[in-house]
């Protein structure tokens, strides 16, 4: 069963951390059975949430909760926008193909908004 879970050490993402500098890095995983199968490197500032780098295996459905976890959890802090700061530009494929980039935009803006997508679309049905 698949499980995303924030860890709460930063072991085996030295140099993540050394990308993050001063900020205070967060990993978050997804394991099924106890095994890691992906991850998401970030960190939060007052403005934005800064995603370093993630690995969702060629997985796009798993890139996709990935990233969806660090936005609720953005939206929950108050962020509205979240930048991509990923050395690997392949990369930034999938996440246009999911439609969290437009363009060669390597912003994501108004969280808020993006996470309740799924609500407007359902009010303009009804």
């Amino acid at each position: 069963m698949l499980e995303i879970q924030e860890r709460f050490d930063t072991v085996g993402y030295e140099k993540l951390k050394e990308a993050a500098g001063s900020a205070e890095l967060h990993i978050t995983e997804a394991l099924d059975r106890g095994g890691v199968i992906g991850f998401i490197a970030y960190s939060y500032g007052t403005e934005k949430t800064v995603i370093y780098d993630y690995d969702d295996g060629g997985d796009l459905m798993l890139c996709d909760g990935l990233v969806r976890s660090v936005m609720l959890k953005s939206v929950l802090k108050g962020i509205k926008h979240m930048l991509f700061e990923l050395d690997d530009s392949a990369k930034f494929d999938a996440l246009k193909k999911l439609r969290f980039l437009k363009d060669d935009s390597r912003q994501c803006s108004d969280l808020d908004s993006f996470m309740n997508g799924c609500q407007s679309c359902k009010n303009k049905k009804e």
